[in-house]
């Protein structure tokens, strides 16, 4: 990522520098209280990781499709996920479901290295040329069965899923760092609640954290294409 994390030289930073400002202003009103997290979020050019006809749009609060029936999740969602992760510059993160690599680009910002997944081939070439736009240089991302994880990179201090799972894959827990969070979407294809599990040298701790809706995780350890 930038050193300096500026992004003023984008097209279309400036123009939209209030409309960030008032997404943060909401993020604030809805509980996000990680300045750290709500500082990245007021600098990355959201609006470049959307189709075109959407980017007056990009910094309401909701989710906007993206292609290949897959979105980008609500600013609400991603930074609440973010958060509970609890990363660092000293944290090594795994994020499932990459997208367009908006929430990847965040991670990036906070964490130390990101090791992202995308299922989806175009999605994926997609998310890589936007981080290339941002100057990031600490996330790499691959396309392959992100339910299966990234094991040659484990143990990992976060992980991040951002599609909805029918149960918790147990290839994550396994590759998850003792002390590790584990942020993801659990329950029907409809809707699901956001869990965060915490990985002790005895075996896990499952949190709770309100109701969601994702599209489904596709693959060997979530839902069958």
């Amino acid at each position: 990522m930038r050193g300096n994390h500026s992004y003023t030289g984008l097209p279309g930073a400036a123009l939209y520098k209030s409309q960030r400002e008032s997404m943060i202003d909401l993020l604030r009103k809805r509980g996000i209280r990680d300045e750290r997290v709500l500082k990245a979020m007021s600098e990355i050019p959201r609006h470049l990781f959307v189709p075109e006809a959407l980017i007056g749009k990009a910094y309401g609060d909701h989710a906007l499709p993206i292609g290949c029936m897959q979105t980008i999740s609500q600013p609400y969602m991603v930074a609440r996920m973010t958060e509970l992760l609890e990363i660092d510059k000293d944290s090594t993160v795994l994020e499932i479901g990459a997208g367009c690599g908006y929430q990847t680009a965040v991670l990036a910002a906070l964490a130390g290295r990101v090791f992202a997944i995308e299922r989806i081939s175009e999605l994926a070439r997609m998310a890589q040329a936007n981080l290339k736009r941002l100057d990031c240089h600490n996330a790499t991302i691959l396309c392959f069965d992100g339910t299966i994880g990234w094991e040659e990179f484990a143990p990992y201090g976060a992980i991040l899923v951002a599609a909805g799972s029918p149960s918790i894959p147990k290839p994550l827990v396994d590759q998850l760092a003792v002390g590790g969070r584990l942020v993801i979407p659990i329950g029907e294809e409809e809707q699901q609640v956001l869990v965060r599990i915490i990985k002790t040298e005895k075996g896990t701790v499952r949190e709770n954290h309100g109701l969601c809706q994702f599209v489904k995780l596709i693959g060997r350890h979530g839902w069958e294409d």
